[in-house]
């Protein structure tokens, strides 16, 4: 797969992630949702930049809630330049078709959250009990590079009480799936399971390697 192709597939999946990102933004109050199906609602919640609704403090509680976010997102930004550099050389060695949409995947996937958590803290405003304005007169809901990722999908299948005895969630209603995510998410993990799933082919090295 060329390195031109991979750019139109990469340009695709952000066009995909920040139109449904921007209509949410723009159509949903904070923590609204809407069912389609009873195993599928577009719920609206935002988060610090961590995938799938996970929250930065879970990882970094030794720092401030504002210092932490920014420390991720410099952090996802030197990653997503090594991530294109793994791109480019692999295209340029004509590596592996699997391996080269898994790559061009993830990072999409972290492009599309990293605008949100650089830009969209000035490009709107607060979603707290209100529809969000996109370029609002009065400035965005905070400053440069402290956005917060916009999630919608959320896919809560079933529920079960899981039994006393169960690790971890014994005695617990249990949620399948209860993470919120974005079409951003999907990208990076529908990557990396590529590379899981078809490490082999991924890998494969040529005979003059």
């Amino acid at each position: 797969m060329s390195l031109k192709k991979s750019i139109i597939l990469i340009i695709l999946i952000l066009l995909i992630d920040q139109i449904s990102k921007i209509y949410i933004k723009t159509h949903f109050a904070l923590y609204e949702s809407v069912d389609v199906f009873s195993w599928f609602k577009i719920y609206f919640i935002e988060n610090d930049g961590m995938a799938w609704g996970t929250k930065i403090s879970d990882f970094l509680s030794f720092m401030t809630e504002r210092t932490a976010k920014v420390v991720l997102t410099l952090f996802r930004v030197v990653a997503i330049f090594g991530i294109g550099y793994w791109l480019f050389d692999a295209s340029k060695k004509h590596r592996s078709r699997v391996l080269i949409i898994a790559i061009a995947l993830i990072f999409a996937g972290a492009l599309g959250n990293i605008i949100d958590s650089v830009f969209y803290g000035v490009l709107f405003d607060s979603s707290a009990n209100q529809v969000a304005l996109f370029l609002p007169e009065t400035g965005g809901y905070d400053s440069l590079l402290h956005g917060k990722v916009v999630d919608m999908l959320y896919f809560p299948l079933f529920e079960i009480d899981l039994p006393g005895w169960f690790p971890f969630y014994g005695g617990k209603r249990f949620n399948f799936f209860e993470p919120v995510f974005n079409f951003a998410d999907m990208a990076i993990s529908t990557g990396f399971l590529m590379l899981i799933v078809f490490n082999k082919k991924a890998f494969a090295k040529k005979d003059n390697d």
